[in-house]
């Protein structure tokens, strides 16, 4: 199902899967917009797993105990990979780990795989398939169409149920996506995944650049940068209100970060790599990392 980018996907598909009194399942830190669609749609049993502190990987023990435990059985478990906000890469192992945990429960799982084709380092993206499991995708991001909204969802081909509740939500939310972002869309195809790699490749330095701004946090402290446009890092423990310093570094220095309590991980930050020149990512991490320094030697100084 063509939708208008993988977001309207993602809300299709709660809204044709879950009723308000089900559970689902996130992992922290989680995409924030999954976070809202559940609780817009009067979700309100979310069950957010934990991630390992040092890879960021979805915990398969923590999903495996929820999901053989909790009485009704959590009827949705969403993850992303490669990860918004982590930037990492889930192993096909683990992946396929996931699926069949989700597919013994009798739990749907959905795969937000908007960064399909964005991974550094010789990191690779895979995907699972199965009766249980549904896949978003988005032109928005693998061939920058942000504005022009085109996304899709491929769910099994014999999810007949899911079919017909699908295609009533996708009557009454949008109808279809336009017509001249779905030509766009199909222009895209054509010029094929290198184009998109070769975009791909310009991030790599703005990705280094932000590394070393975020230095002053100490090199553990930093994380993700395998897939994705994400970097995710650790505040110091002297100043660990992520909203504080978030705001501080917007008014003080000119730099916009997401606050890690947005997506169930207070205490950190997000930054963003994507979507700017080289010479923008320059200006941005000078003050980052200024901003930074400032922060572990000074504090929050007005």
């Amino acid at each position: 199902m063509v939708t208008s980018g993988s977001n309207q996907g993602f809300l299709n598909l709660v809204l044709a899967i879950c009723d308000v009194t089900d559970s689902v399942v996130l992992f922290a830190p989680y995409f924030f917009n999954a976070y809202m669609s559940f609780r817009m749609t009067g979700i309100t049993n979310i069950l957010v797993g934990p991630s390992d502190p040092i890879t960021l990987l979805p915990d398969p023990e923590w999903l495996e105990k929820i999901l053989s435990e909790a009485e009704p059985v959590p009827k949705l478990v969403s993850i992303v990979n490669p990860g918004n906000p982590s930037g990492m890469c889930i192993p096909e192992p683990l992946l396929e780990r996931i699926s069949d945990i989700c597919k013994r429960a009798g739990s749907w799982l959905v795969v937000d795989n908007a960064y399909e084709y964005f991974t550094y380092d010789g990191a690779e993206h895979c995907c699972v398939e199965g009766g249980h499991v549904v896949n978003l995708f988005s032109f928005s991001k693998a061939y920058g169409m942000m504005g022009w909204r085109v996304g899709y969802i491929a769910y099994p081909s014999n999810a007949v149920a899911l079919q017909t509740q699908l295609l009533k939500v996708q009557d009454n939310v949008a109808i279809c996506a336009s017509m001249i972002s779905q030509k766009v869309a199909l222009h895209c195809l054509d010029s094929g995944i290198e184009w998109v790699k070769s975009q791909v490749k310009t991030l790599v330095r703005n990705k280094e650049l932000l590394i070393e701004a975020l230095l002053p946090l100490g090199k553990d402290a930093i994380k993700g940068g395998e897939g994705a446009i994400y970097l995710w890092a650790k505040l110091t423990q002297t100043h660990p209100n992520d909203f504080d310093v978030v705001c501080w570094l917007a008014k003080r220095h000119g730099v916009i970060l997401l606050p890690g309590s947005a997506c169930g991980a207070p205490g950190c930050i997000r930054v963003t790599y994507g979507a700017i020149t080289e010479e923008q990512c320059m200006i941005g991490a000078y003050r980052l990392r200024k901003g930074l320094e400032e922060l572990v030697t000074d504090g929050l100084v007005e």
